[in-house]
């Protein structure tokens, strides 16, 4: 009976100092969204180093307060922000990384004056209504959001951070391990300093565990950890007829036509249900069935997906969405051949060009997949060269094609079962009562992969924003309630011990 009682009272302990947390949490919103706005205006596109460095400064200033040993790290682009709290040797070390530059904005396509001057915005039958911030000082409504350029992706975790440190010294809760911050400036760019700065700065950043905090949460809303990203590289074809465009009445039927030699190709590549035919493509993928039911686990909504992409029927690349995004995938993202719409003409193009990218999973490597594409082209009696033809070849030759290869970025994954994973998913399942989504491999390219490889450390996405947030977009916006779980998953992770 004395243990029952023990066992209940350490219960109830637990459960109010979760509510005393909340509680603070809740407190501390209007300080979050204050410095969220505060940090949003000011402007951040990399292209402008000025900006860049007012960032840097701001940046430098709030985590010096809260004791970081702070530094910028020149690259062949513009710095990085490096912060790490006093280290010690005999603790384990976790690298958080963060991006505070943001995409370009059009000021015109905003439904504010300024996209870097934060407005708190509230939904009244279906329409966007301002929020006077005033209104903070009182009961904050979760649904509130905040609309700014990078107030998402990816100012908000930053400030999310910070506040959730401050709230860890109010209740005298240490780190129990090392922290190191990396923040870039440069990552909507695609981070390209990122891989040679990695090899300067290898004992700097050196660490056991690297978590993200970039991307929204899954669309269900729930928590979301996300192991990889895809790779990408690209690859331009462009095949010929006639040297200049001919009058499709005199030589249609006669002179070769490039659109139609384009589109016989594309489609040889794959098959009606959407799979990659080139020989060795999908080798050394395999999904056994442990892999087959995490994957299942995702609650992906199909009948949604469908509705919002408005097609009847997917691919056959896997059995389903999350399975999709297991293989490398093969995508036309552009053609081009002669003129459309009003400015088409009767004439028989002298070239076609398709755009291709093709996305990438660790088992695929990104040169040996273009060299599986070039080998195919070459089986369907294509002459192969790496820039336009001169008048011998196309004398010569009877279909030809342009080749030409863009860089490509790796794709990374970190094993669900690393000792790192399980502690990670351990603080979230001990802070949150609904159910933890696991992402194996997300569908995108993070450009740090290449960072986190050089590394050779295990990474770990933590979503923090809302799905909806238009990243990248117009009206880009965070919703209050994800400012709160924020807060929160950082104090779990910030207070609880590596196991």
């Amino acid at each position: 009976m004395k243990r029952l009682l023990l066992v209940s009272t350490l219960f109830l302990t637990a459960m109010v100092s979760a509510q005393d947390l909340d509680e603070q949490i809740k407190g501390a919103l209007s300080s979050t969204v204050q410095d969220i706005k505060t940090f949003v205006a000011i402007p951040n596109n990399s292209i402008n180093s000025v900006d860049i460095y007012r960032n840097i400064s701001w940046l430098t200033n709030q985590f010096k307060q809260r004791g970081f040993n702070t530094t910028t790290l020149s690259t062949s682009g513009e710095p990085l922000f490096f912060g790490s709290l006093p280290m010690e040797d005999d603790r384990p070390t976790v690298l958080f990384y963060m991006h505070f530059d943001g995409q370009p904005v059009d000021a015109s396509k905003w439904s504010q004056e300024d996209p870097y001057g934060v407005v708190l915005k509230e939904q009244k039958e279906g329409q966007w209504k301002t929020v006077p911030w005033e209104n903070l000082k009182g009961d904050i409504d979760m649904e509130w959001r905040i609309f700014g350029r990078s107030v998402s992706d990816d100012k908000g975790p930053i400030i999310m951070m910070l506040h959730a440190l401050d709230l860890l010294k109010s209740n005298k809760q240490k780190i129990p391990y090392n922290v190191k911050v990396i923040l870039d400036s440069e990552e909507e760019r695609g981070s390209k300093p990122l891989p040679d700065a990695v090899k300067q700065y290898k004992d700097l950043l050196e660490a056991d565990l690297m978590i993200i905090t970039d991307g929204p949460v899954h669309p269900s809303g729930q928590p979301t950890l996300v192991y990889g990203c895809r790779g990408i590289t690209t690859v331009n074809l462009t095949t010929y007829g006639p040297i200049k465009p001919q009058h499709s009445g005199h030589f249609g039927n006669y002179a070769p036509n490039p659109g139609m030699q384009l589109a016989q190709l594309l489609a040889s590549m794959k098959d009606a249900q959407g799979r990659v035919t080139i020989k060795g493509y999908y080798d050394g993928i395999e999904l056994n069935d442990d892999i087959k039911t995490i994957l299942a686990a995702v609650p992906d909504d199909k009948g949604q997906l469908l509705a919002r992409l408005a097609i009847k029927t997917p691919e056959k690349v896997g059995d389903n969405y999350q399975e999709s995004l297991q293989f490398p995938s093969l995508n036309v993202r552009g053609l081009s051949s002669g003129w459309v719409g009003a400015q088409a003409r009767t004439i028989v193009p002298d070239k076609a060009t398709a755009a291709i990218d093709m996305r990438l999973v660790p088992e695929s490597d990104g040169d040996r997949l273009k060299k599986l594409v070039k080998a195919h082209i070459e089986s369907q009696g294509f002459y192969v060269t790496q820039k336009e033809p001169s008048l011998e070849e196309r004398i010569t030759y009877d279909k030809i094609v342009t080749f030409e290869e863009g860089s490509f970025t790796k794709a990374f994954r970190t094993d669900m079962n690393h000792r790192h994973a399980q502690w990670l998913t351990k603080v979230m399942n001990a802070n949150f009562d609904e159910e933890l989504v696991h992402i194996r491999i997300m569908g995108g390219t993070v450009p740090i992969a290449p960072f986190i490889n050089a590394l050779n450390v295990p990474a770990i996405i933590v979503p923090m924003v809302n799905p909806d947030n238009n990243q990248h977009s117009p009206d880009e916006n965070l919703r209050i309630a994800n400012v709160k779980y924020g807060l929160k998953a950082f104090y779990g992770i910030l207070s609880t011990p590596i196991e």
